[in-house]
Parts: C-alpha cells; sequence; structure tokens
C-alpha cells in the first residue's frame, strides 16, 4: 500500500540512502551524501520527503534550508533536490506530491522562496516555480594575465577552512557557513581546490572546480579579489591545460568588468527555477529595505490571496500573476515589461529590483 508523502524517521534515513545511491548514483565510486555533506545525512531527516509502498521507499525530495544574507535582508530560502521517483511507480504524481510537501513544510517554517536546479521547466512550472534569477558565466578559453606579485599556489583540499570561510565572508552575497560545513565541503568527491597565499601565508584567493558528477570545468565557488582570482586560474590553465567556466552573480560588477575589458564575452542565464512562498514575508523585508535608503512611496505588497501590487500610488501595477512578480523581484523582467512605467516610478523600482541574490555552488543540492 503507498502511504505518503511524509518526512523520514530518523530509522528510514539508511534506506532513504540506499534508494537515493541505487536511482542517481548506480555507478559511482562513492555514496551520494559524500556529495552533499551537509543536505544528506542522518540529523537533516526530517528535511527528506518519501512516500512508501509497504517499507519500500519509491519516492523521494529533499531540502536544506539556507539563510542567505545579502544588502537587502536576511533571507529564508529552501533548496530542493533528490528529486526521484522509482521508475515502476512513474507517471502516478509522486513526484509532484513530494515537491509540495516540501512546500508546505517550508513555507510552515517561514521560508521566503524556494529555489532548485532542473532542465524538467515545464514539470515545476506546474508547481509555480518560474526559470528567474541572473547568472553570468565566461568560457576562459585563452590565457589570462600573470601574477603581479608571487603567489603560492597550492591545488588540494588539505587547506584551513576557517581561512576560506573568511574570505568566503567578504562576498555581497552568502549564506550563513561557518568553518565546520567547509571542512565538510572541501571533502566532496571528485572536485578540485586551487588556493594562493602570499609570503605572509595569507589565503589571497581560492577558485573550487567540480563537485561530485556535476560541474566539471566549471568554477562555481570562488573569493578574493579579482586580480588574484584571475591569477590563480591563469595557473590553473597552465598547469590544468584545460578551459573553464567562471560563473558569478550579476552583482559582481568588478569581476565582470575585468573579465569583458580583457575580451571575455558574459553569457547570461538564470539563478535557477524560483517559488516564492511567502509573499507577505519577502515583499515586507523589501519594503523596510526601501524604506530605509529613502524611498518609502515605493509599494509591493500582496492585497489578496492572489492580488498584488508594485509601484507607487501614483502609478500601481496589479496582477494575479505571482511568475510576473517572480520574475521582476529576482530577475530578469525589467519594470516595462510588465507596465508603462512612468521614469520616476521606473527608477524607484531599479533602485531596488531586482534583488541581489545568489546560491553557491556548495549549497546547491
Amino acid at each position: 500500500m503507498i502511504t505518503g508523502p511524509t518526512v523520514a524517521a530518523t530509522s528510514d534515513y539508511e534506506n532513504v540512502l540506499d534508494f537515493l545511491n541505487n536511482n542517481l548514483r548506480p555507478e559511482q565510486g562513492w555514496s551520494i551524501d559524500k556529495e552533499y555533506p551537509t543536505a544528506i545525512n542522518p540529523h537533516n531527516h526530517l528535511n527528506m520527503h518519501i512516500v512508501k509502498d509497504g517499507d519500500n521507499i519509491v519516492s523521494h525530495a529533499l531540502t536544506r534550508d539556507l539563510m542567505i544574507k545579502s544588502p537587502i535582508s536576511l533571507f529564508k530560502v529552501t533548496t530542493i533536490g533528490s528529486v526521484v521517483t522509482d521508475e515502476k511507480y512513474r507517471n502516478k504524481g509522486l513526484s509532484k506530491a513530494t515537491i509540495e510537501n516540501c512546500l508546505e513544510a517550508s513555507r510552515e517554517k517561514g521560508c521566503d522562496f524556494a529555489i532548485l536546479w532542473s532542465d524538467l521547466h515545464n514539470f515545476y512550472s506546474k508547481i509555480g516555480f518560474e526559470l528567474a534569477g541572473s547568472e553570468i558565466s565566461y568560457v576562459i578559453n585563452k590565457p589570462l594575465p600573470e601574477a603581479t606579485e608571487p603567489l603560492r599556489v597550492i591545488e588540494g583540499n588539505k587547506i584551513s577552512a576557517q581561512a576560506i570561510a573568511d574570505l568566503y565572508n567578504k562576498h555581497t552575497v552568502v549564506s550563513l557557513r561557518n568553518a565546520s560545513d567547509i571542512q565538510k565541503y572541501l571533502a566532496i568527491p571528485e572536485m578540485r581546490v586551487y588556493t594562493a597565499w602570499d609570503s605572509n601565508n595569507k589565503l589571497r584567493a581560492y577558485a573550487i572546480e567540480g563537485k561530485g558528477v556535476d560541474l566539471s570545468g566549471y568554477i562555481h565557488e570562488w573569493g578574493g579579489n579579482v586580480t588574484d582570482l584571475l591569477s590563480l586560474i591563469s595557473h590553473m590553465q597552465k598547469t590544468q591545460n584545460k578551459t573553464y567556466t567562471l560563473i558569478a552573480p550579476m552583482h559582481s560588477q568588478n569581476l565582470h568588468r575585468q573579465m569583458q575589458s580583457l575580451g571575455f564575452q558574459p553569457h547570461h542565464g538564470y539563478l535557477g527555477m524560483i517559488k516564492i512562498i511567502n509573499p507577505k514575508s519577502l515583499f515586507l523585508k523589501i519594503s523596510n529595505y526601501a524604506r530605509s535608503v529613502g524611498i518609502p512611496e515605493l509599494i509591493i505588497r500582496q492585497d489578496d490571496e492572489n492580488e498584488y501590487a508594485v509601484g507607487t500610488e501614483k502609478n500601481l501595477y496589479n496582477t494575479n500573476s505571482l511568475s510576473d512578480m517572480t520574475q521582476l523581484i529576482f530577475g530578469p523582467h525589467h519594470p516595462d515589461q510588465l507596465k508603462d512605467f512612468d521614469n520616476e516610478t521606473r527608477h524607484k523600482i531599479e533602485n531596488i529590483l531586482p534583488l541581489p541574490m545568489w546560491i553557491w555552488g556548495w549549497d546547491s543540492i
């Protein structure tokens, strides 16, 4: 008899792990929990949503909550991953049911929005997810500038997690991590860690390529000032003789200026598939920030269950489309795609939106 979806009990954990390994990593030389050490572990069992047929797990979806610190506010975000249904039980709505169970639990915990990464856009759009946010990537297929000062480069994960944490926390938008979390990330299989140190043994830059079966050739985590970072990647190019793709948030303006001045073309993509799950909470944080920077007249609100508004009292856009709101708040929508706003109103909106939002590669699940 099919039961669920429900959250996994402590006693279910080993069966969940076996189910995920058999369905998602059948031919790998490591267990999937090694790739996602902060998400797939016994302590996170209450965020594992499962469907059973008798004693057998037949469908699963996982969440991990992040606290994202940005200049706007502190956002509570749920990430969703490891969505899979046994092939004998597919086309019965089980994956949709587990996702909806994840969303309801996340809503009850006060998460502002949910994000996942998938190429099944049609499937997830039917559950209310929208391709939104911004990701800019550069294919580094020609030499980068030489280092302007001698830096000692180390390849390998036997390095100080605290040193990486210190550089990581200089980013404008970060999930809250500690050195213990980073130490776990450093042990992920099929990942190359590069660090650059100065003569005082101070970490100046780091770059992380690959993550288990994903992101091979992609530098998805990095830190340090742009000059030191590019010097480090230059060293990687020479020693590994390969092309890398560097991914970065829209708000990394210094990086974008330097990459484009060197002749690299930006490739624009989406941050992921996003669903706003607590509009009132999210809108309140945006409104509070607008007031704090001297734009108290900016309106972004939920009027009724499916009625939303953005603009000013003089020029207000009303909609029942949370999709439009999602793509305005996170990008890539421009205000004029929603309404013919006057210049003053458009300028006020553009001073706040889209939000500077980013999920670094280690935090994706």
